[in-house]
């Protein structure tokens, strides 16, 4: 068919197709700590850990689909972008999922929770951190469509419009980390010492997901320019 770009011709549906699943999976295992922190809060352990079964089952899903594209894409001279770079972008996409599984898997471990007295900064933290994922997936969502359009200057213009945004969420974050630091130092004299200390460790996972985030976007941004 005239018109139809030569990567479309030569292999049909795109290899890229997993990337985006891989991604939104990943995704819903950060969505999926919602239910999982509200059980925390009440302290219904027996409702956490079932919460956790189905984050560790959703970062299964995940490993599953980083394997399916780490054997699938193909070697041919035809990709049009270098492989090793996808690659890249997988295998950080694959770590947002297993942060919220060592998150989840710690908190339920201990059976620890942040004091009441700072709900309020941790939900706003973990906010920022669900913006931050949901707008480094939906770069992703452009990743087929910059491939199948041969890299249209429109398409880039939306890509960058969404890097920005998510430099923005990502720098929100890191406000919010820090009032929630700040929050529960000012608890820790009526905290268990080590559950405070792990309770440290949590915000810097939860942290690293947006990191993880917004590193996706800086992925996204090297294959554009290569």
């Amino acid at each position: 068919m005239a018109g139809t770009p030569i990567f479309s011709k030569l292999f049909g549906s795109s290899p890229i197709s997993p990337i985006r699943e891989h991604m939104e999976t990943c995704e819903k295992t950060v969505l999926a700590l919602t239910p999982f922190f509200e059980a925390v809060a009440t302290a219904d352990w027996t409702r956490a850990e079932h919460q956790y079964q189905v984050i560790a089952e959703l970062e299964g899903e995940a490993d599953e689909l980083k394997r399916t594209v780490r054997l699938s894409l193909p070697r041919s001279l035809f990709l049009p972008v270098p492989r090793n770079h996808l690659l890249e972008i997988i295998q950080v996409q694959d770590q947002i999922a297993n942060g919220a599984k060592d998150i989840a898997g710690l908190m339920l471990g201990r059976e620890m929770a942040f004091p009441a007295e700072v709900s309020q900064p941790f939900d706003e933290f973990y906010k920022a951190n669900i913006d931050t994922v949901a707008i480094a997936r939906n770069v992703i969502d452009e990743l087929n469509t910059l491939v199948t359009t041969s890299f249209s200057g429109q398409v880039i213009d939306k890509v960058e419009n969404l890097l920005e945004a998510l430099d923005v969420a990502e720098h929100e974050s890191d406000i919010r980390q820090v009032r929630l630091r700040r929050a529960l130092f000012e608890q820790e004299a009526n905290m268990n010492p080590v559950n405070a200390v792990f309770l440290y460790q949590i915000i810097e996972k939860l942290g690293d997901i947006a990191d993880d985030a917004q590193t996706v976007g800086n992925r996204m941004m090297n294959l554009i320019a290569s």
